[in-house]
Parts: structure tokens; sequence; C-alpha cells
């Protein structure tokens, strides 16, 4: 195994719990929003994030990920139209009532307009198996949870860099892969909304688990 030196910045205790604490608090701000302004947003601030996301740590180093940043209007509008169709049905026809009672707090419906609306859709995709050196396939090892630590990076990525977002997974999401023309050894993760939110947004009132009921220390 070849190996390199860490490269690697240990700041000052005082720093460090400064930081710790302005991220979380910063990251508290942190909302899902259904309502998207359609302000422009830089590329390079969506990359950037997806830069980030893309250095967490995976299973065996596999990278079990790939991600398709949308912007055209026409295939955003595909991708609505196709994942309205399938919530439609989950509304309908497979929802538990425990599961549509659990939602209708957050007011939730078929109608999903911020997949137009926002100016990027980030379509996420989790790698089943990975290209070997013989043209082959190879296994991947905790690629779920791999995709999962790379997605939360992004998420706070994107809040950091001052932008709102909505994490969207209609069910199935197969749709993704033939609209984004991506190959059968991947299967949609999720879909990430993001955008400066609207001027007159609003979100439920919730409130999140004390960090006590959330805590263990031995």
């Amino acid at each position: 195994m070849k190996e390199e030196p860490l490269r690697f910045e240990r700041i000052p205790a005082e720093e460090s719990i400064a930081f710790a604490r302005h991220h979380a608090i910063k990251m508290a701000e942190r909302r899902s929003v259904r309502a998207f302004s359609t302000d422009p947003v830089a590329e390079s601030v969506v990359l950037d994030c997806i830069r980030a996301a893309v250095t967490a740590p995976s299973g065996a180093n596999g990278q079990p990920w790939h991600f398709v940043v949308v912007s055209d209007p026409k295939t955003k509008s595909e991708i609505r139209k196709a994942a309205e169709a399938e919530e439609r049905a989950f509304y309908e026809h497979r929802a538990t009532q425990a599961w549509l009672d659990a939602l209708s707090d957050l007011g939730t419906d078929a109608n999903k307009p911020f997949l137009e609306k926002a100016p990027y859709l980030i379509a996420i995709f989790q790698e089943r198996v990975k290209s070997d050196h013989q043209g082959g396939t190879a296994k991947h090892y905790y690629p779920l949870e791999s995709v999962g630590i790379a997605t939360g990076i992004l998420i706070g990525a994107l809040h950091q860099a001052g932008l709102a977002c909505l994490t969207h997974t209609p069910s199935p999401m197969k749709f993704l892969q033939k609209i984004l023309g991506r190959p059968s050894r991947e299967r949609p993760f999720l879909l990430l909304v993001t955008g400066y939110p609207a001027d007159d947004a609003k979100v439920p009132c919730i409130e999140r688990k004390a960090l006590s009921e959330v805590l263990s220390r031995v």
C-alpha cells in the first residue's frame, strides 16, 4: 500500500471551540424549503459544494456516488412531471394512513412546483457495482452508508454557502435514471433541490429533539 504524509493543520483550542459553536448555531438555522426563488445561483457554488461532498469517507474507498446537476428547464419539467405521477400514486394508493397522518403536519402533497422553480436539482446516484481493472465489475462495500454521508456533507455545504435545499425522494425514482441517462449499475438515491428561498417562503413549525435526548456520554 502506498502512503503519503497526512496534511493536517491543528488550530488553537480557542479557535476550535469558537468554530464548533458557530457551526452548530449556523446549522441549527437549516430548514427544508419547498418555496424557492427563481433568482440565479452561480454554478460554481453548487460545484464547489459537491467538491466538498466527494471528500466523504466510503467503504474500501469505493466512492460509490455520482451527482448530476440539472439546470435545464426542459429537463426539470420532465423530472417534475414524472415525480408528480409517482407522488400522486403514493398519496392516493401506496401510503398507509399512518404515513399520511405523519405527513399531515408538514402540509405536503403531490404537487411539486419547486422542481421547476428552483435553479438547480442535484440528482444523487448510488453505484451498486464498480468497474474493475479487468473490464468486469466489483462489489462496493457499504454503498448506502457512503452515499448518505456524502449527501449529508453536501447539505451542510449548501447551507453554509447561503443556499436553501430540500431532500426529495419520490418512490420509486427509476424515472431519474431514464431522464438523465444513467447506467443500470446506478440506483437513484435522492433528489436534492437547491437555490435561494422565495421571499415569502414559510416552513412548518417543528421542534428538534434536545441534545440530551440524542446524546449519551460514557
